[in-house]
């Protein structure tokens, strides 16, 4: 396991914190993106996009849930649970589909799905630090 600090002063380094990130998840997997509303979360899902080559707007999925992506070959999944009022729900559209060998999946609000969303290879916190953020990278494995 490994974990990183990274201080995040305005909204472009967490930008290019997200495209840094491309570069290291391109196997695909599970992460979670944890803060307060208004942390940085979609901000970063936003450059972690583009760093995979997407070109056009990423708007959080909170009302539709889920928000699919492919680049380069592989599924990029955003999901927002904020709304979700139980992990059940994502039973219904058939979440566990979601969550293969080839796919990215990211999720905000990942505590809300307990028990049906697999464990993260990434854990991203991110936290108000003075007028930037906080980021904290808890990796499963070692990144290093």
């Amino acid at each position: 396991m490994t974990v990183e600090h990274v201080e995040l002063p305005d909204e472009a380094a967490t930008l290019a914190l997200g495209v840094s990130l491309a570069r290291r998840l391109t196997g695909g997997g599970c992460v979670y993106l944890e803060g307060d509303l208004g942390a940085g979360k979609t901000t970063l899902v936003r450059g972690l996009l583009r760093g995979l080559g997407h070109q056009g707007a990423v708007k959080s999925p909170t009302y539709t849930i889920v928000e699919p992506y492919e680049l380069g070959g592989v599924h990029i999944y955003h999901f927002d649970l904020y709304r979700l009022g139980d992990p059940e729900e994502l039973e219904l559209i058939g979440v566990r589909d979601y969550f293969s060998s080839d796919s990215l999946c990211l999720l905000e609000w990942p505590e809300r799905g307990a028990g049906v969303v697999p464990s993260p290879d990434l854990t991203i916190t991110l936290a108000v630090n003075g007028r930037g953020r906080k980021a904290t990278l808890d990796w499963a494995y070692d990144a290093s």
